[in-house]
């Protein structure tokens, strides 16, 4: 019996860790972040309801639109919808769309997240992965059916750059001060993972970009003209690729490089994470609503960004890569500087770096192979002066990142190589979303 005991008091805790490393398989630091957006519901009114079918789905309801802090941005949805057919200004619809996709863009991330218990640790966060960014390529694939390149390019560049310097950077400041005195540490070996991903991607889209100079510049001569789409092409499936081995990487061989670090209840209204609160039927039917909604409200960003472009007299290169990743991120931003108040900077780090990845290194490559098939010529060249910036903000990043800790001046620089390039893109004269000048 003695025996029995001292078993039973030895399995206690392993088999308690065991359970809590099981409710976070699967999980990713972009979900950890957006559960800080998310509140419990209050269901006493729905359980007075007496037809069970009827108050089943008044609760599901419940828990899909009203589980998040931002559920007053809902109304923005239906206005935009309402701007739309009434023609209300392009203008309008413009910014209801981006203000709407902002509540969007977190519901996705928890019905991903309720799908991912019922699938098991490998599909859930294979799930939840490909999801992560799901808003971006929406607004690309909307984008490229009507040929404008140019918004497809900025918008992805501006939510890497974003990633990496607005959010990080924000995170890494606030975190700083709210924790003044002392560093907040980090393991780096995430950091060192992502960036070098990060490089390889920058190589890729420098590649079309250096053949074109070079071509011009009479050093080389090519077989045809489309030489670098060709070229595109290819790395473009080199890095789809390398981001299939990364996702080997983080969900299967080196699993615990990823894993979200534990965040204690501060005695606020979060929901707990340790069940499903929606069936699998339940959250792939909203699922598949929500992201209908997000696809028409993607819609309407890209057909009205050049009524935008003209009223406020702004680039169409400085809307898609300055205002529409700050805005249609939010809510996943708020959530990664609302750790690195906790000092949870792991998880901080793997929002803001992970999301960048996976644009990099899956959005955009796939954003041209797609391009391939829709007959539309899009490459890896993103112009001189945008794969400058994403070099540099690249290897800002990395520097800001070696020794890892943090504080607030590293957060700062990171904030002002954001304002200089902000900036720089908000001098350039108005361009058109197909390229033109």
């Amino acid at each position: 019996r003695k025996m029995d005991s001292s078993a039973v008091a030895v399995a206690a805790p392993l088999l308690e860790a065991g359970g809590k490393e099981m409710r976070h398989l699967g999980r990713t630091a972009h979900n950890m972040s957006s559960s800080s957006l998310r509140k419990k519901s209050d269901t006493s009114l729905v359980r007075k309801v007496p037809c069970a079918a009827l108050r089943g789905f008044l609760s599901t309801l419940q828990e899909v639109l009203f589980g998040t802090k931002l559920f007053v941005l809902f109304p923005a949805v239906l206005l935009a919808v309402v701007a739309r057919y009434m023609r209300f200004g392009q203008v309008w619809l413009f910014v209801l769309s981006l203000i709407g996709l902002i509540p969007l863009a977190e519901r996705l991330s928890f019905l991903t997240e309720q799908i991912a218990f019922y699938t098991g640790p490998t599909v859930g966060g294979l799930l939840n992965a490909t999801f992560g960014n799901v808003t971006e390529v929406i607004i690309a694939l909307f984008a490229l059916r009507e040929g404008k390149i140019t918004v497809v390019k900025c918008s992805l560049l501006g939510s890497i750059l974003s990633n990496l310097l607005l959010v990080l950077g924000t995170s890494l400041f606030f975190g700083g001060l709210a924790n003044l005195g002392v560093e907040q540490p980090y393991d780096r070996k995430q950091a060192d993972v992502s960036t070098g991903l990060l490089i390889l991607g920058v190589l890729c889209q420098s590649m079309p970009l250096m053949l074109r100079y070079a071509v011009s510049a009479g050093e080389h001569a090519v077989n045809s003209d489309d030489s670098g789409l060709v070229l595109s092409r290819a790395c473009s499936v080199l890095m789809i690729l390398a981001y299939g081995a990364y996702l080997y990487f983080q969900l299967k061989t080196h699993r615990q490089l990823f894993e979200p670090q534990e965040v204690e209840d501060d005695g606020d209204d979060l929901v707990s994470e340790d069940e499903a609160v929606l069936g699998f039927t339940s959250a792939m039917v909203w699922l598949a609503v929500m992201t209908v909604i997000t696809a028409l409200l993607s819609e309407y960003v890209v057909s009205t960004i050049e009524a935008a472009s003209e009223s406020w007299e702004l680039s169409v290169s400085f809307i898609s890569i300055i205002l529409i990743p700050i805005v249609g991120n939010a809510a996943e931003h708020a959530g990664a500087i609302i750790f690195a108040f906790k000092n949870k900077l792991d998880i901080t780090l793997g929002v803001s770096l992970g999301s960048a990845t996976q644009i990099s290194m899956f959005v955009v490559p796939l954003s041209v192979l797609v391009a391939w098939v829709m007959g539309v010529p899009m490459d890896l060249d993103f112009n001189l002066l945008e794969t400058g910036s994403l070099f540099l903000a690249i290897l800002v990043t990395s520097f800001t990142l070696q020794d890892g800790s943090s504080h607030y001046l590293k957060g700062l620089l990171l904030l002002l190589c954001y304002a200089v390039i902000g900036v720089c893109f908000f001098v350039l004269r108005r361009r058109s979303a197909d390229g033109s000048n």
